[in-house]
């Protein structure tokens, strides 16, 4: 029975990973077409973006402190200087800030 508990507790994980990396895999396209350009393809701006936008880059604690769905309420409403991206339905704005929130 213990072992039933622990195969079917180990497969729940490894369903749980697998749903949040599919989540950010299917982010990933529409990261690079929406927000790379500015907040650069592996999460770190350029150096003139970051100083003219005020764009920190995914390893600022700051940033890693935001929950997936914060990181969404940007991408719908904007903050500071960053428009709200227009154009994406609910699902698009939930893999992309799963895979923005995957970047470090």
């Amino acid at each position: 029975m213990t072992k039933s508990i622990r195969s079917s507790m180990v497969l729940a994980t490894a369903l749980c990973l697998a749903s949040a990396m599919s989540f950010a895999q299917a982010g990933d396209a529409t990261y690079k077409a929406k927000c790379a350009t500015c907040h650069g393809a592996t999460g770190t701006p350029s150096a003139g973006m970051a100083k003219m936008m005020g764009i920190k880059a995914t390893s600022d604690p700051d940033i890693q402190k935001l929950t997936v769905d914060q990181v969404a309420a940007v991408v719908k409403n904007g903050k500071g200087k960053m428009k709200p991206i227009s154009g994406l339905t609910d699902d698009q704005v939930k893999e992309v800030s799963t895979f923005f929130h995957s970047l470090k």
